[in-house]
């Protein structure tokens, strides 16, 4: 009980941390003949290979899904810009029992955005060091099975029993994995959209 305490203690400061957005220079909203958008592929700074496409692949899957701008494939036929780099992608130890086990470790992905239009080459908003985090489990013992974000999820209370707290780390880090890249594409969305 009390491990599940302080798991619902973190989840309820990350949700109030806010996600790190910084913005500099013009704050008007997005140029009203801004019809198209390029999503340049990110950069990768990270050691984490691959993160790079996933990012770029889930911000255009939420521009096709909302439909608020057309996602072209060409900069040439962009009207707005949205260019990145991972600058990091660390996973640290976030709590432990009284044996030294680890229960939870915590996520945090570096990022450098900037949205830019295409002609007259100017910058309409920057926001460096964005950081987003999430906690997820590294044993058995850290997971709520009674909880409703248990049961929202792909994993049953017989999948747990039958994982080694490795193979559930290493599931619980994929999927934290896809809801930060997912939860990153809705949030810079809605900034580019509403610019807040």
């Amino acid at each position: 009980m009390r491990y599940a305490k302080f798991y619902l203690l973190i989840m309820l400061a990350l949700t109030f941390a806010g996600c790190g957005y910084q913005f500099v220079g013009n704050s008007s909203l997005l140029p009203k003949d801004a019809k198209t958008i390029y999503v340049e592929p990110f950069l990768n700074r990270s050691r984490d290979i691959g993160m790079e496409k996933e990012l770029t692949s889930a911000l255009r899957a939420e521009f096709y899904r909302r439909g608020s701008l057309q996602v072209v494939d060409r900069l040439d036929d962009a009207d707005v810009i949205v260019t990145g780099v991972v600058r990091s992608w660390d996973n640290t130890v976030a709590s432990v029992n009284r044996n030294d086990e680890v229960l939870q470790y915590q996520s945090v992905l570096g990022l450098d955005v900037t949205l830019r239009r295409r002609e007259p080459n100017e910058i309409l908003w920057r926001g460096q060091g964005i950081q987003l985090t999430d906690v997820y489990g590294g044993s058995r013992a850290a997971v709520i099975t009674s909880s409703s974000a248990f049961h929202n999820r792909t994993l049953n209370v017989t999948d747990i029993r039958r994982m080694t707290d490795i193979q559930l780390t290493e599931f619980e880090r994929r999927e934290m994995r896809e809801q930060l890249m997912d939860r990153f594409a809705k949030e810079l969305h809605q900034r580019i959209m509403e610019m807040f």
